[in-house]
């Protein structure tokens, strides 16, 4: 009697443990947190999520959308070759930012297979990128994923490292003003002349 329990229930058990026996990746939160509590262990001030960094990140991540990990990409890769993106400047305008207030900060792109969370925090905190997160100028994070990508962008407090969305309306409202005044002198000088 037993054993045809046991029968109905070994399959059973089978198929619950093929299910959902699927790799966890790394989240966004649960990265963001290991990081502060990094910073945390060495006397750092937390870093604050940033929703600017975090387009810029999740843009760049993007780009990395099915580029095989390697031992020369993310945290693996020699300062000076790191990828270079000749759209960047049509990123930051996706995102609303320009470059005179991104040029503080920092960005840190890596690559773990299935993006298993230990590994993704170590790949940040036990590489090149360790100097990064424990550089006390560093005060905001942005974090964005794809794939088997991870990219961190570090902000900073500073105006060239704020990350403040660039304001659109300054540029065309001085522009629309300027172009008023012109029209005016203009018109002004015709009716004189008649």
């Amino acid at each position: 009697m037993a054993n045809t329990h046991l029968c109905f229930l070994l399959p059973l058990l089978l198929a619950c443990i093929l299910l959902f026996n699927r790799p966890v990746k790394c989240d966004d939160d649960d990265l963001h947190r290991g990081i502060n509590s990094y910073r945390a262990s060495l006397n750092l001030t937390a870093l604050v999520e940033n929703d600017n960094a975090e387009c810029l990140a999740e843009k760049i991540a993007d780009k990395f959308k099915n580029q095989p990990c390697t031992n020369t990409t993310g945290s693996n890769t020699i300062s000076g070759t790191e990828p270079q993106f000749d759209d960047y400047p049509n990123l930051l305008a996706k995102c609303n930012l320009n470059i005179s207030n991104t040029r503080d900060g920092t960005i840190m792109p890596a690559c773990v297979p299935n993006r298993v969370p230990d590994l993704v925090l170590t790949n940040f905190t036990k590489s090149q990128y360790s100097g990064k997160l424990n550089d006390t100028k560093y005060t905001g994070i942005g974090i964005g994923t794809e794939d088997d990508w991870v990219v961190i962008v570090l902000t900073t407090s500073t105006a060239d490292g704020s990350f403040v969305p660039a304001s659109k309306n300054t540029a065309t409202l001085v522009s629309k003003i300027g172009m008023f005044f012109q029209l005016l002198f203009l018109m002004l000088s015709f009716v004189l002349l008649l």
